[in-house]
């Protein structure tokens, strides 16, 4: 199983789906992962998984913000998408 390590910035709609269907009412202290990067650097993120790779978010105030505004964003993002792209997928 992959392990990708995943900054707020970078989220895909489907992982982002992902991580409001597992933590629908915000992640707590529990639920933070700490390590050290390659450089040394302490991260903590989150885990959500798919059949093939486990996700490691980064958290952040954005990422929290982000998750309570998911289906505001998630409008937005439907909204932006036109027939056209639709037709490129």
């Amino acid at each position: 199983m992959k392990r990708i390590i995943v900054d707020y910035r970078k989220l895909t709609k489907e992982i982002l789906s992902l991580l409001v269907e597992k933590y629908p009412d915000g992640y707590g202290d529990k639920d933070i992962i700490s390590f050290k990067n390659a450089r040394n650097e302490l991260i903590e993120a989150i885990e959500v998984k798919t059949k093939n790779t486990i996700y490691l978010v980064k958290i952040s105030t954005s990422l929290a913000n982000t998750m309570e505004n998911f289906d505001d964003i998630i409008e937005e993002i439907d909204e932006e998408i036109t027939p056209e792209d639709q037709k490129n997928d």
